[in-house]
């Protein structure tokens, strides 16, 4: 349970905070894609999505001010409407699956995620019609939802875009502030939001908000193609570990 979780298993839960908090700031995603499959090393899989959908909420706040005037609000506007359908049944995808299943699609989603981060369309894309904004925030929202991954849908719209880095950055933290809050009523409507988890989202949100802010400082300093391609070496080595956890419960 996550109320007698041991002190050094808390610790390591908050080294995978920091760790994936400086993905998101580096990238402006990969925070849940990071942090999910690590806590859930720790804590069962719905503490684990419930964890992050709380740091990206509390974080969220923060970022709505810092950010305020970076993001594509014309994009975000069509993308939110999306995810508002697709959200709750994200959520009650994790309410009735089991722990194992659930570590299973976790990897899955990961690997989809990267895929789809290895593609690079042609430069020069407008922004895609509403219709298909809507469509990929639905899809966002149906995997934020289950596993408060709302990236993979989210950065491929981006990406076929000719949105500037800076200002894709910035919208995809936003949309995933958004994202959390609509999957946070269902959550905590489940029973996954305690008063625990919320305590241990308090305590690692300061870690959190110090990868981001370091990953934000390389960012701006590294190039982004160096630090994309450590990027998913990380997820992708989160991706099998989370893999054969979720094989070795079917064992």
């Amino acid at each position: 349970m996550l109320n007698a979780l041991p002190w050094a298993e808390t610790a390591l839960v908050c080294l995978s905070v920091l760790a994936a908090g400086f993905l998101r700031g580096l990238t402006g995603f990969g925070f849940a894609l990071a942090a999910v499959p690590a806590m859930s090393f720790f804590l069962p899989p719905s503490q684990a999505v419930a964890m992050a959908v709380l740091l990206q909420s509390l974080a969220g706040l923060k970022d709505s001010v810092t950010l305020r005037g970076t993001w594509d609000g014309p994009i975000l506007k069509r993308m939110v409407a999306g995810a508002v359908v697709g959200t709750p049944f994200g959520v009650a995808l994790l309410l009735v699956l089991d722990p194992t299943v659930t570590r299973l699609a976790i990897a899955a989603l990961i690997l989809v995620g990267l895929a789809m981060l290895m593609w690079k369309p042609r430069a020069g894309f407008g922004p895609p019609s509403m219709p298909l904004a809507m469509l990929a925030g639905l899809v966002a929202g149906l995997f934020g939802g289950f596993a408060a991954m709302p990236g993979p849908p989210a950065v491929a719209y981006f990406l076929t875009t000719d949105t500037p880095a800076i200002r894709t950055r910035a919208s995809l933290i936003i949309f995933f502030f958004a994202t959390s809050l609509l999957a946070l009523p269902g959550l905590i409507w489940g029973g996954v939001v305690t008063g625990p988890s919320v305590v241990m989202a308090l305590i690692a949100l300061p870690l959190m908000l110090l990868g981001t802010w370091a990953g934000g400082r390389a960012f701006a300093r590294t190039s982004e193609s160096g630090f994309r391609r450590m990027a998913m070496l990380v997820l992708l080595a989160t991706a099998i570990a989370s893999g054969l956890r979720g094989l070795a419960g079917l064992v």
